[in-house]
């Protein structure tokens, strides 16, 4: 099956970095109008908490769909997802420690101490720090794409922390958190379940087999590729 025509990476890269910021720009128009409730603070905290998750989601979602679809510009997609997806955690923390803590750092130690969901989430938070530290083209050639594949492959373990985050947040209604575990599962089973590739007629093994020229930026020798 023929992939998909690619759209131009410019033309996608602007589409999704307009959908992206408007969440942001709802929650910029509700502080300004007053039209987040009765507790502000708890509906800035939920919506970037969820639109981290959902980003996060979306960015772990590519490997399979570029493995289903042969589609590339799925590939450029995941990098802007997942710095939207560290963008809204940064205002999600931003959110508690400015209005819940009021920049009290102590205060905050000691809650996180009590609260096992906070301690999920700072180390979720944490643990999006390098990914999003190492998502340049530059870090890629730096570090190796196979090292960098390694690296990145702790988003799975950052939305497990998330996942975590939330379930001991709701304590009591974890239908949606609950969800979001079986889609983990769902990404993971089909991150483990590489597609087998097809194989031409056996070589004789008295001609010596040309080796593959690397390609910068293919799925195979980049950090491109499935993470």
């Amino acid at each position: 099956m023929t992939p998909p025509p690619s759209p131009r990476p410019h033309r996608l890269r602007t589409a999704l970095f307009l959908l992206g910021l408007i969440p942001a720009l709802r929650l910029a128009v509700g502080v300004r109008t007053g039209g987040l409730g009765a507790d502000p603070v708890a509906t800035i905290t939920a919506t970037t908490g969820l639109w981290s998750l959902n980003l996060l989601f979306a960015s772990l979602a590519i490997t399979p769909l570029h493995r289903l679809t042969g589609w590339h510009g799925l590939v450029r997609a995941r990098r802007m997802l997942g710095l939207f997806a560290f963008f809204y955690a940064c205002l999600h923390g931003a959110a508690y420690l400015v209005f819940e803590q009021f920049f009290d750092w102590a205060g905050m130690l000691a809650d996180i101490a009590k609260r096992p969901f906070l301690a999920a989430g700072g180390l979720g938070f944490a643990l999006m720090l390098p990914l999003a530290a190492t998502s340049t083209d530059g870090m890629v050639r730096r570090l190796g794409g196979r090292s960098w594949r390694r690296l990145h492959r702790l988003a799975y373990l950052c939305a497990l922390v998330a996942v975590l985050h939330y379930l001991w947040l709701v304590k009591r209604d974890i239908t949606l958190p609950g969800l979001y575990a079986l889609a983990l599962c769902a990404l993971l089973a089909a991150r483990m379940a590489r597609p087998r590739r097809s194989h031409g007629p056996a070589r004789s093994r008295s001609i010596p087999r040309k080796p593959a020229p690397l390609h910068i930026g293919t799925d195979e020798n980049t950090g491109q590729g499935d993470q």
